[in-house]
């Protein structure tokens, strides 16, 4: 296989791999929503096995593209090899990417609400004397006595 095809093969790849991962963020969007820890803790799992391949893929393009001189872009590639199908996988990935960055940032927020929400909580309990371990520091009137 040429060089050039097996870049178009490896950025196909990519794009395949990226819409998967888009799809992975829009579930933990929802699940983190519905607060299902569950689901949120598998599909992280999901993720990671995702985002290690994607790295593996990118190792093997960068490789690739080195077979035709340092520095050279996917853009110059186009280019250099005039074909255009690099240059409209090269679109779609930036298009794919930008949506991973949103999506992450979006489910960032929701995480960190959700923090603040637990500490708020957890304050809100400490007032009441009780710890975070469920037990009473004043005697509260939710111990029990066995």
């Amino acid at each position: 296989m040429k060089s050039a095809e097996a870049i178009k093969y490896i950025l196909g790849e990519q794009v395949k791999s990226y819409k998967m991962l888009i799809a992975l963020l829009q579930r933990e969007r929802t699940s983190l929503i519905d607060l299902r820890a569950a689901d949120v803790e598998e599909l992280s799992k999901e993720k990671d096995t995702l985002v290690l391949q994607l790295r593996l893929l990118e190792e093997e393009r960068v490789r690739l593209m080195g077979d035709f001189s340092d520095g050279t872009t996917l853009k110059n590639l186009a280019e250099l090899t005039g074909d255009i199908g690099i240059s409209d996988l090269r679109s779609t990935l930036i298009s794919l990417v930008q949506s991973v960055e949103e999506l992450n940032e979006f489910n960032r927020v929701l995480i960190e609400r959700s923090m603040t929400y637990i500490r708020n909580t957890a304050n809100f309990f400490g007032v009441f004397g009780l710890s975070s371990g469920g037990s009473s520091r004043t005697g509260s009137i939710f111990s029990v006595e066995t």
